[in-house]
């Protein structure tokens, strides 16, 4: 069962992503907060496997909560949640640790596969708002790519293999298939390439490769 909290400052948000998450066999909301000191009470007391969060919200708002959950001993997978097509927000949000990013109008279909998908331990969301805002903010930054490329050559040739299929979005069922592993072995890989780069989700994975100018193979 995937455990959700819920975390928006309207009422009526909260209750249609529950309306539409609830119903759904394998998934539990568990808690909703309405700000993010809110959030980190009930994720403490509930332990969800995913929070689905706003952006912008009064008092302490999303990326201070998300920063927040962050420093847990095993935080969850935070899903933020925006209004817009291109946020403020979102590259700070992702750099702080956001496995992605979901528009408030998603489908009710894309909105249970993005809380299975973050679930099972992949932060390139399905939907391709995610992709869409990624490449967006990638674009206009002007990233160290030296420094980025440093980092990158302290992989070995196969844990770069890897990293650059992350970057691409693959699940790891899909990276098992291209690169003739098993997924497990894959799984192996992409953690300790986590910790080897110091990052804490595939989002930094695929935004670190972009920075270096790297291309996938």
């Amino acid at each position: 069962m995937i455990r959700v909290v819920l975390v928006d400052d309207e009422e009526l948000v909260r209750a249609g992503f529950r309306m539409i998450l609830q119903p759904v066999d394998d998934i539990e909301v568990v808690a909703e907060a309405a700000d993010g000191a809110e959030a980190l009470t009930v994720v403490r007391a509930h332990r969800p496997d995913v929070v689905l969060m706003d952006v912008r919200m009064p008092g302490m708002d999303g990326l201070k909560a998300l920063a927040a959950l962050q420093e847990l001993p095993m935080p969850p997978a935070v899903v933020m949640l925006t209004t817009f097509d291109i946020d403020d927000y979102v590259h700070t949000a992702l750099r702080h640790g956001a496995v992605g990013f979901l528009l408030k109008d998603t489908s009710p279909r894309d909105l249970v596969a993005a809380v299975r998908t973050v679930a099972a331990g992949s932060a390139m969301l399905a939907p391709t708002v995610t992709k869409r805002l990624i490449e967006a903010f990638a674009g206009q930054r002007r990233p160290d790519a030296a420094k980025a490329r440093t980092r990158l050559a302290m992989l070995t040739p196969r844990e770069g293999d890897v990293v650059r299929a992350v970057s691409r979005g693959l699940s790891n069922a899909e990276i098992a298939r291209e690169l003739v592993m098993s997924e497990a072995t894959v799984k192996a890989h992409v953690s300790r390439c986590l910790t080897k780069l110091g990052l804490t989700n595939r989002v930094q994975v695929a935004l670190l490769v972009r920075d270096a100018g790297d291309q996938p193979r």
